[in-house]
């Protein structure tokens, strides 16, 4: 049952009732009125904005029209206790508790849909995220950009939309070239013991290549390894390869998996970029032209060039982009340009990229440029995944196991564990850089939300197995006519407010808001289990090893929707602890 909605069109419904009755006048859309979580000062369930959006129209004041409306709400629904109204014109509802009680059993009842928003129109998504160059392995960096993405995708996939997770494969242009070549010299060094070319800055040093470069030597003795320029087109397949076993390895370890690689390579190759060119020019979105020198360069060094540039200060950014450059060959962001029209010709409703915080400027021109092909805005949403800053003991703190002044994601899990590393990398929005303490992840207490969640689980499990039940078990409960606390009815009101948390994390890509609410609803719960210390009468199992079946509902309740949660976060709710 999702409260929000039923409510919602029931005040929906009154309201195009008294239009009927030439008693109220209404627009022609109703998509202004809201059905919402009232703020914790008001001593209500509901909260809704129907007077103050329809005020104007009707030429009364907010409070007026909800002093009109309200007391046909009431009249129409004997579960409402009393509708208080509250400055400018909020009219709140407030439930019986029988109303709580009605609600559990629904619950329990539908388990499996509880927190899918149904009135939601449902879209077809394409979600592209990580596409790290295949050319080592992935770092922090990284990792909360593809758990982001992961999880923004498991968000809309329980809201009822269709997913598609993509990784888009940067393998074509001069740092493949670079990379190539420094395979080649790993296998010399291992295959002829000669020294690695440590100085070049063009190479890339990771000693991750020497493995790379053992398995090329193994499955691969029909090459010499003699001449670069002889096996430079089949080791560039071959060292692609082998980064992208790496980069799936990582993600693996993390629990992500694509449905898509996408390689740039391949839309090069097969003229894509060109077409997409053709179809700009056609529709005078390109011109020749020269760019002038970026705002702190040193004009006096800066060469314009004429260049063939696309007019994406059209659409808001604050300059031109090349889309070829002087040589003729293509820019990087023609061939962005190319997947992504790549993308619109597989008939996706909505396009959403998941960004590096070093890709924050290429938001604009990415977006205009889609504009420009679709002709509408925001079929492309781009997200930026914000800098993590690693603790350990009080300190910033990097290191790898390997050469290189990053952390990979392999150290982090092992350090932390999947669990802890997916959960705190979304505890906070995506546009806010994010602090991620070591010691503090580790932590038994409620100061680590992880632990706190997973120990509310693991609390509600120890309860089920009193009575010899599972938690994941279907419960029978032949009556539900309970006579709920006060402090229980908070805790099945924070219940109540999980389709809302799915629907604002889902409509407004944030996903974020998950792992806070469950935070918010084990700590609800651990104080509602510690009352029991003292109060007999709140405790789950009693002194003569029984529960009443109105406890079993609520810790069913808590349980459905803690594990529906981390479900979405790809998290693991245990039993034990």
């Amino acid at each position: 049952m999702n409260i929000f909605e039923l409510y919602l069109e029931k005040i929906k419904s009154i309201i195009v009732d008294l239009n009927k009755k030439n008693e109220l006048l209404i627009p022609k859309t109703l998509n202004g009125i809201n059905a919402e979580i009232p703020p914790i000062k008001f001593d209500c369930d509901i909260s809704t904005n129907v007077a103050m959006v329809l005020s104007k129209l009707n030429n009364k004041s907010p409070i007026e029209l909800a002093e009109q409306i309200s007391p046909i709400i009431k009249d129409q629904d004997p579960s409402i206790e009393n509708i208080n109204i509250v400055k400018p014109g909020f009219i709140n509802i407030k439930f019986k508790p029988l109303f709580w009680s009605n609600f559990i059993q629904d619950i329990i009842v539908n388990a499996n849909t509880f927190g899918i928003n149904k009135n939601e129109k449902k879209f077809n998504y394409l979600v592209e995220f990580v596409s790290a160059n295949p050319t080592g392995p992935l770092h922090v960096g990284h990792c909360r950009g593809a758990i982001l993405g992961d999880v923004i995708s498991n968000v809309l996939t329980f809201n009822k939309h269709k997913v598609t997770k993509e990784y888009y494969v940067n393998d074509y242009g001069n740092q493949i070239i670079n990379f190539t070549k420094s395979v080649y010299f790993r296998i010399r060094e291992v295959k002829f013991n000669e020294s690695f070319p440590i100085d070049n800055s063009d190479l890339y040093p990771g000693d991750y290549l020497i493995d790379f470069a053992k398995n090329i030597i193994s499955s691969n003795s029909d090459i010499s390894f003699n001449n670069y320029e002889d096996i430079s087109e089949k080791l560039t397949t071959l060292s692609i390869e082998q980064g992208l076993l790496l980069i799936k390895k990582n993600l693996n370890s993390l629990g992500i998996k694509h449905d898509n690689f996408v390689s740039e390579k391949n839309i090069v190759v097969n003229k894509e970029v060109d077409k997409v060119i053709k179809f700009l020019e056609v529709g005078d979105f390109v011109y020749r032209g020269k760019i002038k020198a970026p705002i702190g360069e040193n004009n006096k060094e800066w060469v314009e060039r004429e260049q063939l540039l696309f007019k994406s200060t059209d659409f808001g950014d604050d300059k031109d982009r090349a889309l070829q450059k002087s040589d003729g060959n293509w820019t990087y962001f023609a061939s962005d340009v190319a997947y992504h029209n790549n993308k619109l010709k597989r008939k996706f409703d909505v396009l959403i990229n998941i960004l590096g915080a070093d890709h924050a400027g290429y938001i604009k021109r990415i977006t205009s440029v889609v504009e420009a092909m679709t002709g509408k805005k925001n079929r492309l949403i781009c997200k930026v995944s914000q800098l993590v800053k690693l603790i350990k003991d009080g300190k910033p703190f990097k290191m790898s196991k390997r050469k290189g002044d990053y952390i990979t994601v392999e150290d982090l899990i092992s350090e932390v564990g999947r669990d802890a590393t997916r959960f705190i990398m979304l505890n906070r929005s995506n546009d806010a850089e994010l602090e991620f303490d070591f010691a503090k992840v580790k932590e038994k207490s409620k100061d680590n939300p992880l632990y706190y969640v997973q120990y509310c689980y693991a609390r509600i499990s120890s309860v089920f197995r009193n009575i010899n039940k599972k938690v994941s078990e279907k419960i029978i409960i032949k009556e539900f006519n309970f006579d709920y606390t006060k402090e229980e009815i908070e805790i099945l009101k924070k219940i109540s407010q999980w389709p809302k948390c799915v629907e604002i994390s889902s409509n407004k890509l944030e996903p974020h808001r998950v792992p806070v609410y469950l935070y918010e609803l084990a700590q609800q719960f651990h104080h509602y289990w510690n009352l029991g210390k003292d109060d007999e009468t709140k405790r789950f199992i009693s002194k003569d090893k029984t529960i009443s079946e109105d406890k079993i509902a609520l810790l069913k309740g808590v349980s459905i929707v803690i594990k529906s949660g981390m479900d979405i976060l790809g998290v693991t709710t245990p039993e034990r602890m």
